[in-house]
């Protein structure tokens, strides 16, 4: 049966005494840094924080000003349009 070889065979004892003291700071960290983010979104301002993705929107100019209708006449004007009545 043949070994695996792990990236961790070059480490040092020193380095892999490092890297299982870092991986248990971040086991202690994780529970800590969860409660901080749900809290975080808890506080947020939906609307915000959607000007701060998309930046300002004016409602005013295209293409974000609002429609005289819904679309669904233009649609029906397609639809009769590829089945040959117009």
């Amino acid at each position: 049966m043949e070994t695996e070889t792990t990236n961790l065979t070059d480490w040092s004892p020193d380095q892999i005494e490092l890297g299982r003291r870092w991986v248990q700071a971040w086991k202690a960290a994780g529970p800590e840094l969860e409660r901080l983010r749900r809290e975080e979104l808890r506080r947020l301002d939906g609307l915000q924080a959607i000007s701060l993705l998309c930046g300002p929107a004016d409602y005013h100019v295209p293409p974000r000003v609002a429609r005289s209708t819904s679309g669904l006449v233009e649609q029906q004007r397609w639809f009769r349009k590829a089945a040959g009545h117009e």
